[in-house]
Parts: structure tokens; C-alpha cells; sequence
């Protein structure tokens, strides 16, 4: 029984290392910040629209994913062989495991978005990165909200 418990609570632990938090990332979510505050307006429209991939922090700083993998790869390491080799196995499960967790974490929490050049009504050019959550594509008229850190792309 003990055997397979183990194996349970650090695919669990796993389980939970991709739980970061994206949707902030999306043009149609405000932070608690922004809320009853004015935001400036600009309007543009879209000249380029290439998809891309936002990695999104960990909110356990990577911690569950190498720390989940590596005690899974070390329960299976464990498995094989016997003395020194078991130890070895062990061993070589364990960071195998680590490795592998981090990846498995880092590959869960990555968002697809769009970069989305806009040429603005004044000329200018900007470059706004965003969860591809809508269709946008070149031609297409928009409203830019907010300024530097905190603008998001939205249908004219």
C-alpha cells in the first residue's frame, strides 16, 4: 500500500506545479489594480499578428516540478536492482526525475498569445504581447488600453 501512495501524492504534487496563473495575460482581464482607474485610449491599426508563447512564472518557483519528478524518479529508481546498484538507480532516478519535472512544468505553464504590431493614428508603431484568446489580424482596426507595462489590445 505504501508503494503506491507515494507515487500518488508526488504525481499530485505535480499535478499542482502548473497551476500558474495566466489569464492576466489576456486583453479581456484587468488586475485589481486597474479597476476604477482611467485608462488612456489610443487607436490603431494592425500591421503584423505572429503567434507566440508567454512562459508564465511558477507560482512554486519550479520547486514542485523537480521536486515532484525527483521523488517519483527516485521511487522508480529504487525499483531496480539491488545494493550499490539500487542506490545508484536511485540516484540516477532521482535527477532524471528532477529534470524531468522541471520540463513537464515549464512545458504546462507556457501560453500561447499573439505579438501584434499596430501602427497608431499618430504614426507611431507598438508591439503588444497577449493571450491569443481572440482573432486579430493585420488591417484590422483596434483600441489600444493602458500605457508601457499595462496595455491590451481590443476590437475597434
Amino acid at each position: 500500500m505504501k508503494r503506491l501512495l507515494l507515487p500518488a501524492v508526488a504525481l499530485s504534487i505535480l499535478t499542482l506545479a502548473g497551476c500558474a496563473n495566466t489569464s492576466g495575460y489576456s486583453g479581456d482581464v484587468y488586475s485589481g489594480n486597474q479597476a476604477k482607474t482611467g485608462q488612456s485610449v489610443t487607436y490603431g491599426t494592425i500591421v503584423a499578428v505572429r503567434p507566440v508563447q508567454i512562459q508564465a512564472d511558477s507560482r512554486a518557483g519550479g520547486l514542485l516540478g523537480s521536486g515532484g519528478g525527483a521523488i517519483i524518479g527516485g521511487l522508480l529508481g529504487n525499483q531496480v536492482g539491488g545494493g550499490s546498484g539500487r542506490q545508484l538507480a536511485t540516484v540516477a532516478g532521482a535527477l532524471g526525475g528532477a529534470v524531468a519535472g522541471t520540463a513537464a512544468e515549464d512545458a504546462t505553464n507556457r501560453v500561447n498569445a499573439l505579438e501584434m504590431e499596430i501602427r497608431r493614428d499618430d504614426g507611431t508603431d507598438v508591439i503588444v504581447v497577449q493571450r491569443a484568446d481572440r482573432q486579430f489580424q493585420a488591417g484590422q482596426r483596434v483600441r489600444l488600453i493602458g500605457s508601457g507595462a499595462s496595455m491590451s489590445v481590443a476590437p475597434y
